[in-house]
């Protein structure tokens, strides 16, 4: 088979990570992978910010639980070390589906290193908050943006989830 199409068939979303930070040099075939993602008439409006100082890690994910209504103490980054957050510019007509498709690329390419990686949401939340856009700018990030989407990866803690049955009628021909 394909190697790309078995990444493809064998990527899951992982629910538990070690705290070991995946190598520098990993992150960025992830991020390069993400950079090399389709997009709206090769626009490219889609950035990456990616986070690896574990204050930050762990001040987005209080943030993304208070945002998603979970108890105290819950992790919606599941453990992840490292979180790659996807961008868009807000004008561009496309670019929810750029940023999604940039998140699909890092999902998989994290998975065909051997990493485990999930999507999880309440970016553009985040990044609608004065404290984040202020981080933007501190990094040189100019425009207005919307989160699209963090990849939390990191080392699988556990076993690979199996896949969920693929549900019948979903694909229809016209020949």
């Amino acid at each position: 088979m394909n190697e790309i199409i078995k990444s493809m068939l064998e990527r899951r979303s992982i629910r538990k990570f070690t705290s070991e930070m995946p190598s520098k040099a990993d992150l960025e075939q992830i991020i390069e992978a993400g950079l090399y993602a389709p997009n709206g008439k090769a626009h490219q409006s889609s950035i990456i910010v990616a986070v690896t100082r574990k204050e930050l890690r762990d001040e987005l994910s209080e943030v993304n639980r208070q945002i998603g209504g979970w108890e105290a103490g819950f992790d919606p980054f599941y453990g992840a070390p490292a979180i790659l957050i996807v961008l868009a510019e807000k004008a561009w007509p496309t670019h929810v589906y750029d940023g999604s498709l940039t998140m699909g690329n890092m999902l998989l390419a994290a998975h065909a290193l051997g990493l485990g990686s999930i999507w999880i949401h309440r970016a553009r939340e985040e990044f609608e908050r004065p404290e984040y856009q202020q981080l933007l700018k501190d990094l040189g990030i100019s425009g207005e943006l919307e989160g699209i989407a963090h990849c939390a990866v990191g080392y699988l803690d556990g076993e690979r989830p199996r896949a969920a049955e693929r549900r019948e009628g979903r694909v229809f021909w016209i020949e």
